[in-house]
């Protein structure tokens, strides 16, 4: 009889234990999956210079401005008039953009 209970949690502890390695190596598995994955991704997306520009009223339009450019390399066709005058304030003195995704969230922001 103690060898039959002997045996048997001797076949239980093997079978926790290959189940638990089993899922140990499938984590890590998946872990080096995520991390090749985010490398890749990583290494596919250039770095892009920041764009820094600024935009500011140019001949009742919005104009954005690259460096000390007096004329604008791209005009956002939104009459100045229709905005707050906070806004209008502000196009006056100049809002500095850093990157071409703060100017994409710029342009959404005024057209709203």
């Amino acid at each position: 009889m103690m060898r039959s209970l002997d045996k048997r949690i001797f076949l239980l502890l093997m079978t926790a234990i290959t189940i638990s390695g089993f899922i140990v190596i499938c984590t890590l598995g998946q872990s080096i999956q995520r991390q090749k994955t985010a490398m890749k991704a990583t290494d596919s997306i250039p770095d892009l210079p920041a764009a820094e520009c600024t935009v500011r009223e140019y001949n009742g339009r919005i104009g954005v401005f690259r460096g000390a450019s007096e004329v604008p390399y791209r005009i956002i066709d939104y009459d100045f008039t229709l905005l707050s005058e906070y806004d209008r304030e502000q196009l006056a003195n100049g809002i500095m953009i850093e990157s071409d995704r703060e100017l994409q969230q710029f342009i959404e922001d005024i057209a709203t």
